[in-house]
Formats: C-alpha cells, structure tokens, sequence
C-alpha cells in the first residue's frame, strides 16, 4: 500500500545557534510518529506563493508547534500582551496551507501552536497568557521535560477524538501559554483540561480536521500514536 505523504510545517530562525545563517528546524519525533503510523513524512519551507503547488504534493497536512505566537490582530484584537512573540513569514505559510487544506478538505492536524492557528482559521480567538485570563490555572507550560505527561484532560464523548483514543481522560504534556479562547460555528471542544483550558478541537464538517494543544508525537499516553494513524489512515483515503 503506497504510503501518503504527510507534509509538515516547518520552525525558522533568524541566524544564531545552529548556524550563522537563517535556518529551518522541526524535532525527529514529529516525522518518526509520522513514519510509524504509515506515512511519508515531507518537510514544507516557508514560501507562501508556493502554497498550492504543495498542497498538490501532499495528502495530509500537520501544523507543528514552536516558540512563537498568533498575532491577536488575526482575530480581531488591537492590544497584544507583552508575552506574545511573532513569527510572521511562519504564520502567513501556516494559514495559506491551512486554508488551502481546507478548502480541498484534505486532512488537517493542527499540534500546540498549530491547534492554535488552526482554530483562527476556523473562526476562534485566543486567550493570549492563560496566567492572566484564567483564575487557578494549571502549569500549562510544564516544569517536568515533555517526554512526561504535566496534567490530565477530559477527553469529550462523541467526538472524533474521543473515538481515536478510545477513553475518557488522557494524561498529556503541556507547552504553551495560549489556548483557544471560544467555541465559533462549526468547532468542537473535544478536549479540556482540569481548569477548563480548551485542549483539543475538531471541525466536523471537514473529512478529517482535528487540533490538540498538547504534543502527541512525545507518545506519553496511549492515544497519541493513535491520533497519528487515524490522521495518516485520513490522507490515505479510509
């Protein structure tokens, strides 16, 4: 069986550290969770024009996470938080991929930061610093390494999520100081956190559209090598 390719967004930095010209980088566990649930995985540089050529190049598309945000005039607020970092050339890409997925209904995994961009896209706003939005909340960005779990989510009945791992709470790890701050037409919360954080969403409407906040290519609970062979078993066709 011809394996589909999964294209991935990619990280970017301006020279420094790795290398003292601007540089592309994405972990090793994202295209190996990839590898073994099926797919090919394919790397996608960040030139916005080119948007339609690799969506004509790939049957899957995952938005990765990284240490930026979404710029909050994307969905409609002027004042942006002092915590919020941007990385504009990234996240013109990310939303042309993601639109353009969309509009093909190709299947789309939005991780993190891309759960995140993919819930603009959909129509949501964020909560731009969880410490200052909700009262007790939790250590979303977790102390312990990422290769452990930081806390539980209620995984929602009768979604699609819930159907691909199979149970009714998961133990995730936790990297991020945003989250999906509302429920817009079209969007299920599939997923949340103990202090009420939205942690995962799905757009029914769409083939295969599902977004987790945490980083399931860790494989820290059972169901995260699930959600990658459900998405990549989508952009096969079944």
């Amino acid at each position: 069986m011809t394996a589909p390719t999964i294209g991935l967004t990619l990280d970017s930095e301006e020279a420094g550290g790795y290398s003292s010209q601007p540089w592309y980088a994405l972990r090793r566990n994202y295209c190996a969770s990839v590898d073994r649930a099926g797919g090919l995985p394919v790397l996608l540089p960040h030139a916005t024009a080119r948007a339609s050529a690799y969506l004509d190049a790939i049957d899957g598309l995952i938005v990765t996470g990284g240490h930026f945000d979404i710029d909050p005039a994307l969905f409609g607020v002027e004042e942006r938080h002092d915590t919020v970092k941007l990385k504009t050339s990234r996240t013109d890409f990310e939303l042309a991929m993601t639109r353009g997925a969309l509009e093909r209904d190709m299947p789309v995994l939005g991780i993190c930061g891309g759960q995140q961009l993919l819930h603009v896209v959909l129509g949501g706003t964020l909560i731009q610093h969880i410490p200052d939005e909700v009262p007790d909340a939790l250590a979303h960005e977790q102390l312990n390494p990422r290769t452990e779990p930081g806390h539980s989510v209620r995984v929602e009945p009768e979604t699609l999520l819930r159907g691909i791992v199979e149970s009714d709470e998961l133990d995730v790890n936790s990297a991020h100081h945003q989250a999906a701050g509302d429920t817009p037409a079209g969007v299920v919360v599939n997923a949340v956190a103990p202090d009420g954080v939205i942690e995962g969403i799905e757009a029914p409407d769409y083939r295969f559209c599902l977004g987790v906040q945490w980083h399931p290519e860790y494989d820290v609970n059972p169901g995260d090598g699930r959600i990658f062979e459900i998405f990549v078993a989508a952009a096969r066709g079944g």
